[in-house]
């Protein structure tokens, strides 16, 4: 006999099954018959995966679902979710927000324990920031030093940004940013700013949906999103940088006054095309491979 009501307790499909995140826009997740209903109730608009109707979801088969702009969740929902151990979170367009992540995630803690002792040993610290730099930067470097590797990195980025600006066809006179007077700086740098908060919201899904701890970066130290940004930064010359640079553009040409609007918007439609989250889930599984789940 199976335990608990309906035998549910013991019918959970395992987070290795699962396929990803569910992306739900612009309707009302209730629950319908004892299974989870989404009733699409807009007509679909450009970029939009369903047209109006109501869609049965198949809740277990996911990792995470994602409650896009629009969107409204029943008390009922919640809890048939975190019965079966999967997570909502309530994002932007296009993940480029990240507003929260009930702690509803797998049962299992593999991914966590393995970045918790990599995290805590100081060689395995550095050979897990050591990957992550020659994932950006193209080449595994000899140096054992975190200062010498930003050094390193800061000399590259500045070289990247050149080019970038140079291919995208703006001006740019160098990365600055007065966190007082942020609107103080020039289209580039603002837009910057604002591609940046895009990326760190769809990495901090990607945290979210992998059950890793945000705390722990083997990059970034101090903040309480440091594994967050680490994840994010590995985005940044291929994803971040074009995209506020492309916004940037626009915007000089008298696209749009709001460059923070045309920044997210720009980086929203990258991440989607280049399907973002997918590849930063898969780089935090490479990372700690030995108990993923």
């Amino acid at each position: 006999m199976l335990i608990g009501r309906l035998g549910l307790d013991t019918a959970r499909i395992p987070h290795a099954d699962r396929h990803g995140l569910l992306w739900l826009a612009r309707g009302t997740l209730t629950v319908r018959d004892g299974t989870l209903s989404f009733e699409r109730m807009e007509k679909a608009s450009s970029g939009d995966a369903l047209e109006r109707g109501r869609y049965t979801i198949p809740f277990q088969g996911v990792s995470m679902i994602l409650m896009g702009p629009g969107s409204t969740v029943s008390h009922d929902a919640l809890r048939l979710l975190a019965r079966h151990g999967t997570a909502l979170a309530a994002v932007g367009t296009d993940g480029v927000r990240m507003y929260t992540a009930p702690p509803l995630m797998s049962g299992r803690s593999g991914l966590a324990r393995v970045q918790a002792r990599c995290w805590a040993d100081e060689e395995a610290r550095l050979d897990i920031a050591r990957h992550m730099y020659s994932w950006r930067l193209g080449e595994v470097f000899a140096h054992r030093s975190i200062s010498a590797l930003r050094g390193m990195e800061g000399a590259r980025m500045r070289e990247t940004y050149r080019l970038i600006a140079q291919q995208v066809g703006i001006e740019w006179r160098g990365r600055r940013y007065d966190r007082q007077r942020p609107g103080a700086a020039d289209l580039p740098n603002q837009a910057l700013n604002h591609a940046s908060s895009a990326v760190e919201a769809a990495a901090a899904v990607a945290v979210a949906s992998t059950a890793t701890i945000p705390q722990l970066g083997f990059i970034h130290e101090d903040a309480s999103q440091s594994f967050v940004l680490d994840i994010a930064d590995l985005f940044r010359d291929s994803v971040l940088i074009p995209a506020a640079f492309r916004a940037a553009k626009q915007a000089s040409q008298g696209a749009y006054a709001n460059i923070e609007r045309l920044a997210r918007e720009e980086t929203g439609t990258t991440l989607a095309r280049t399907g973002t989250i997918s590849k930063m889930i898969t780089r935090i599984k490479q990372l700690f491979p030995d108990d993923a789940d």
